[in-house]
């Protein structure tokens, strides 16, 4: 090829969608806020018809990178000279929605400022007016589409079937393509957006699934699993492979190189529906002072990395519990069956022994592969009452092979109790729901879920275990998925204080929050009527706890070390530990173990956190359907209740059984009321005030179960 031929077509090569997106950049910046014609940027950039493709191609990437903007007219400017923000919408509401910016800020986005968009579309943001002091604006630009499906309930109106959405303003979207999927009437069903507009009520959808009835919590339930992408039906390949495991069962070989411990008096303690008993505990005494044994379900024997059971069980990161239902991490062959420590049968185990002073220091432990055979399937009501000295024969007789380690449990259980009062740790209390469900589905009860004696001492024991993983990884210096919680951001811990000043409770002074400070406040208010304020206010300030491949210790439990070793069989980074504990027991140096987890422990801690939220919101949404569906055969009746939050819109009451509703400001006697965030409502004139805490007389006035909303009003006969 001649010379000059190479030289123009190495400066054609120069000339590429990089180079034209710098000079984008720099022609805007130098127009300030001021917007440019896009013929003029054009021009300005020398655009030649042979360099066109690369400009148009630059142009788009600035623009779904969220550098640029197009106004009215064709008119481009820099977004950052315009002030916009780049964000994700996080969710949406009846009348307004909210993004998180990329630098972690929230925006409260009124519902005539959101342009259409929908829950994970990356948007951008401009500043407009606050009305109250928090971060407000409205969405210019949607650079990337999110969800295209929103679930709903079909309506009949003006003559036809519309769908209401769940997630966006309550209008009425039309339905096209309607003879893809038979609906009717009342349905709950998932809809996928075929064609967006401007707002929420000129997008158009068809109908892809019918879940049922809209009265039905299961039917609602259903909706809530598929619109966050859960997939119940494990694919064919791990299917096979848990076949496989399961009809292959526990091989006499596997023992092999596993300390045997089916003499030892080793037995569960579960609910009495539980079936995937994963761990199991012993307790003997020492000279120095007790051995506890945690003995969890070998599950990394049987899922092997980058097996498809191992990527389906990271893909779906946890268990998913709601109502009566699982959406298990592995199919039942495993999580039911060969894994679980069911009484009698021989089980390969991990097994985490720690050895326990009379002062609760943790003087040794150690990790070994073993195999145990559990005497019996514990559960928590009957060993309450093995502990409280109330058990009837029958049980006495249930227990027989255990019998000896009841004391020593009792024993430990103190000694472990007493050292963590002794850290400080602050007492949060948190009331779970118990569903009852009858014969087709229908929640027929709401109850507070009971946590007795025996359930807060197999909490310790495994904490403990949790703890001595942990150590055992710093120790060897591996990698490993560690369970954080970090201390509460400076902000929150400044509206803490501001509150609990608002409220009149007494707070101790300092330079940095530590969870002795916690623990404090909690103990000043118990007793008095503040006290389930109180305990509100503090939980609402701490850090979200999640998984991470940094030792960052545990604020709550006021521990340097910690990790989630004790459920493999339902939590992923339980499994990705296992793994990595196996080979630290044969022996592998802290260089190979470097080599072989570090990016693993980075993917593991980022989709078991996201996994977690995901789980978390399907099982509180579809609880509030369930709680919903209950309240429907009480509407019109009257109830005590405690104020559980505040906001300017209303103050929120929960029922003794955990019920909670709305007691919407209009419903509330006529008057100007200040809001004094988060702890009352407070009329003008009257002085009458609606305080987070306070008892309150409510009537069930209305109920949705398709949304999981319950209204409240006050009770003016009481």
């Amino acid at each position: 090829m001649p010379e000059k031929t190479k030289k123009k077509t190495a400066a054609k090569k120069i000339v590429t969608a990089e180079n034209y997106k710098n000079k984008i950049v720099t022609f805007l910046n130098t127009y300030g806020k001021k917007l440019m014609p896009l013929s003029e940027l054009e021009t300005k950039c020398r655009t030649k018809k042979s360099g066109r493709e690369e400009f148009t191609a630059a142009f788009a990437q600035l623009r779904d990178e969220g550098v640029i903007t197009v106004r009215k007219g064709m008119k481009v400017a820099l977004c950052s000279r315009m002030g916009f923000k780049t964000g994700e919408i996080t969710r949406l509401s009846r009348t307004f929605g909210f993004a998180m910016t990329d630098e972690g800020v929230e925006y409260f986005i009124p519902g005539k400022c959101m342009l259409g968009a929908m829950p994970h579309d990356r948007v951008l943001i401009a500043d407009i007016p606050s009305r109250s002091g928090e971060p407000e604006g409205e969405v210019v630009d949607i650079l990337s589409f999110g969800s295209n499906t929103m679930t709903g309930r079909i309506e009949y109106t003006d003559g036809g079937l519309y769908l209401v959405p769940d997630i966006a303003p309550r209008n009425h979207v039309i339905i096209v393509d309607s003879m893809s999927v038979p609906y009717s009437e009342g349905d709950k069903v998932l809809a996928e957006i075929v064609s967006r507009g401007q707002r929420h009520a000129e997008h158009k959808v068809k109908i892809v699934s019918v879940f049922g009835s809209s009265e039905l919590a299961s039917s609602c339930a259903k909706s809530i699993i598929a619109v966050h992408g859960v997939v119940e039906e494990f694919p064919e390949d791990a299917l096979q492979e848990a076949r496989k495991i399961s009809e292959g069962g526990v091989q006499e070989y596997s023992f092999n190189n596993r300390e045997d411990l089916r003499d030892k008096p080793i037995f569960t303690i579960d609910s009495a529906e539980s079936k995937d008993l994963d761990d199991a505990i012993s307790v003997e005494r020492t000279d120095r002072g007790y051995m506890l044994g945690v003995h969890i379900a070998d599950v990394s024997h049987y899922v092997r990395a980058n097996s498809a059971l191992d990527k389906e069980a990271m893909r779906r990161g946890t268990s998913i519990y709601y109502a009566d239902k699982v959406i298990p991490m592995l199919p039942k062959e495993l999580s039911n069956g060969i894994c679980s420590l069911n009484p009698g049968e021989d089980r390969l185990t991990m097994t985490a022994f720690t050895e326990i002073s009379p002062e609760g220091e943790m003087l040794s432990y150690r990790f070994c592969k073993s195999v145990i055979r559990s005497r019996v399937k514990g559960v928590y009501s009957e060993v309450n009452t093995l502990l409280d000295g109330s058990a009837s024969d029958e049980i006495q007789e249930k227990y027989a092979a255990v019998s000896a380690e009841i004391p020593l449990i009792r024993e430990l259980a103190d000694i472990l109790l007493k050292k963590k009062k002794q850290r400080h740790a602050p007492e949060i209390e948190t009331v779970e729901s118990k569903l009852i469900l009858n014969e087709e589905g229908v929640c027929v009860d709401v109850q507070p879920r009971e946590r007795g004696r025996a359930e807060r001492i197999i909490e310790d024991f495994m904490l403990t275990a949790n703890e001595a993983a942990a150590k055992l990884a710093r120790e060897k210096q591996s990698p490993f998925v560690y369970r954080i919680h970090e201390a509460p951001p400076e902000e929150k811990v400044a509206n803490l204080c501001e509150m609990l000043r608002k409220s009149g409770v007494e707070y101790p002074h300092f330079e940095e929050f530590k969870p002795a400070h916690a623990a404090q406040i909690l103990e000043n208010a118990r007793g008095t009527e503040k006290y389930q304020a109180v305990n509100m206010m503090v939980l609402r300030s701490m850090a979200k706890a999640k998984y991470s491949e940094e030792p960052l210790g545990h604020f709550g439990l006021v521990l340097e070390d910690y990790a989630h070793f004790t459920s493999p069989i339902r939590r992923y980074p339980d499994l990705s530990i296992h793994r990595i504990i196996t080979d630290i027991l044969a022996g592998y140096d802290t260089k190979w173990l470097e080599s072989r987890y570090r990016g693993f422990v980075v993917k593991s801690s980022e989709t078991s956190t996201n996994a977690e939220i995901r789980a978390v919101a399907i099982e509180r949404e579809s609880e509030d359907c369930y709680k919903a569906e209950y309240m429907k055969q009480h509407i019109g009746e009257s109830f005590t209740a405690k104020i559980s939050g505040v906001t300017e819109y209303g103050f929120y009451a929960e029922l003794p059984n955990t019920v909670e509703g709305l007691v919407h400001i209009r419903t509330l006697p006529e008057g100007e009321y200040d809001y004094t965030e988060p702890v009352a409502l407070t009329e003008k004139f009257s002085g009458v005030s609606y305080r987070l805490g306070d008892q309150v007389q409510v009537l069930c006035a209305a109920v949705n179960v398709s949304e999981g909303i319950i209204d409240f009003v006050l009770d003016d006969d009481e």
